[in-house]
């Protein structure tokens, strides 16, 4: 503090003055043509200063670096190192990241790897406890975390907060465990898709303080109403951006954040990260100065982090510099006031894969029954699912596109449940992949039993990928580092990412069906679901038969 607090005064020169330049401000949401000085990676004051380097900027707008106010760094297929690298090239600095992917596949050494690899990444990654490993008490995964595992974490460095709490029911009971853990951390982040009315009420008043599943602007502003943070979410398949732009206005912009939650390797290099949710709210009419509000300065204040969100005396000197020719488009990237040179691709040393299942065979995941079936259907663009009650005489059933779904427990071996599925859309062919939200168990479909046989056995020969095969044809992604992340350099990823894309065209499936495949047995998220036991209502939060005569 002392050397910063001397250059502040002008008493000594800075390490750097930035001239010539449109600043953006969140405290006033206004651009000021000002410059500002760096001394050891902090801003120490605007105007002009005596500095070492003068670096002019030839006119162009700065705006704080942007946050991350939600995300998964599992989900995009990559491991920290390698998310920094798609990501930071885009204006990202900061991220908030829930690692229970990977807790719920490893445990507490999941948390060791992804503080391990968050503090070497570049970029900065900050956690929030998992809350919910497994998800709900009828879900199993490789590992349990208990209040009294993630305390040790709590106080650690880089930890800021608890992150979703995804068990509404245990909240809303009072178990013991969930509100153990509730007490853990003064910042909690919620997970409560259509959660409304006196139940809403109540998860507020347990100190649940966010939200990012909002799908509706009517749900959303109830939230906002109560108190809550909601972050406006853009992933790979969950695009709320659209229908949530009405509900950021200047009045609302310092309790709305920006999220991407999960979002796939080659979106985030080919579309971008938290910058595209801005240009996706700027196309949908809020201003790019309210925007920014959220992408960078409430989403500080929603994590207590006074040291960055702006460009202000004291706070670290992370920003990025925009392109003349679009609304915003980000040309350098800086952080701790250094512009940022990508830097080579680092091997991690991941936590083992845990695959000790035995490959079911086709009478293993027979279909046995006929007649009116729930049917998980898909919702375009969205994680929500619709619960259908469609007439089922054969399994495929091409014309009304009813897939079987498969969910195999990869830890224990206790076999594989089934379901169906209405809108993934495949003619041909099957897939399956490792990841498979929250336990991480396999998941596949396909049109015939012995494609969807052979995709699983992909992935257990692996231990973890996403495959599709395709007749004799069979294209796979490994992902060695807990069967959820690649253990390659990205552009790597993204160029399988694309041949996997290549091949779920061919045999008709929609777009990003991987994403939407490895939701579906997340049994948190309404109406219905597939697990290790077979159909999950998550409405009725309880297991159920796969054929019914209710409609």
């Amino acid at each position: 503090m002392g050397r910063t607090l001397r250059v502040a005064q002008g008493l000594e020169p800075a390490d750097r003055l930035f001239t010539h330049l449109s600043l953006y401000n969140p405290f006033t949401c206004s651009w000021d043509e000002t410059s500002f000085a760096v001394a050891d990676g902090i801003v120490v004051g605007t105007g002009i200063y005596e500095a070492a380097e003068t670096v002019d900027l030839g006119g162009a707008r700065v705006v704080p670096g942007l946050i991350d106010a939600h995300t998964h760094i599992e989900s995009s297929l990559v491991v920290p190192g390698e998310y920094a690298r798609c990501v930071i090239p885009h204006g990202t600095t900061t991220v908030v990241a829930d690692p229970h992917e990977i807790a719920n596949v490893s445990g507490v050494e999941g948390l060791l790897f992804m503080r391990a690899e968050g503090k070497k990444a570049g970029l900065s990654i900050l956690l929030t406890l998992p809350s919910c490993v497994p998800a709900t008490p009828l879900d199993r995964g490789g590992a349990d975390l208990s209040a009294d595992d993630l305390a040790t974490f709590a106080d650690a460095d880089g930890v800021v907060g608890l992150g979703e709490v995804m068990n509404v029911p245990g909240v809303l009971s009072g178990d013991p465990e969930v509100w153990k853990k509730i007490g853990l951390c003064a910042v909690r982040d919620g997970h409560a898709p259509l959660l409304s009315g006196r139940p809403l009420n109540a998860y507020v008043l347990a100190g649940i303080q966010s939200d990012h599943e909002c799908t509706a602007c009517a749900e959303a502003e109830e939230k906002l109403k109560l108190g809550m943070y909601i972050m406006m979410r853009e992933g790979s398949t969950e695009q709320n951006i659209t229908a949530l732009a009405p509900l950021l206005t200047p009045c609302t912009a310092a309790r709305c954040c920006l999220a991407t939650d999960d979002r796939h390797a080659d979106m985030l290099v080919a579309e971008g990260h938290i910058d595209d949710a801005v240009r996706k709210l700027v196309a949908a009419g809020v201003s790019l100065e309210t925007a920014l509000r959220a992408a960078t300065l409430t989403a500080a204040e929603r994590f207590h982090l006074d040291d960055r969100g702006a460009i202000a005396p004291g706070r670290r000197a992370d920003f990025c510099v925009l392109a003349d020719d679009e609304v915003f488009a980000v040309k350098e990237t800086y952080i701790l006031g250094k512009k940022y040179e990508a830097p080579g691709f680092r091997q991690p040393i991941c936590p083992e894969p845990r695959f000790t299942c035995p490959v079911p065979s086709p009478a293993d995941i027979a279909v046995g029954g006929q007649g009116r079936a729930r049917v998980i259907g898909l919702v375009p663009g969205q994680i929500v699912t619709e619960s259908l009650s469609m007439n089922v005489a054969a399994v495929p059933d091409l014309e009304e596109d009813i897939l079987k779904v498969v969910v195999c427990d990869r830890y224990r071996g206790t076999g594989c449940g089934v379901g169906l599925v209405h809108g993934l859309g495949l003619k041909e062919g099957a897939i399956a992949t490792s990841v498979s939200h929250d336990a991480h168990n396999i998941i596949a479909a396909g049109v015939t039993d012995e494609e969807i046989v052979r995709a699983i056995e992909e992935v257990v020969g692996h231990q973890g990928a996403m495959t599709v095969v395709r007749g004799d044809v069979v294209t796979t992604l490994p992902l060695a580092c807990g069967g959820l992340m690649a253990t390659m350099p990205y552009p790597e990823v993204c160029e399988a990412l694309d041949r996997l894309a290549t091949e779920t065209r061919a045999i008709g499936a929609v777009d990003q069906p991987f994403m939407y495949l490895s939701f579906l047995a997340l049994t948190v998220i309404p109406h219905l679901r597939v697990t290790t036991r077979g159909v999950f209502d998550a409405d009725a939060f309880r297991d159920v038969p796969l054929f019914s005569e209710e409609p």
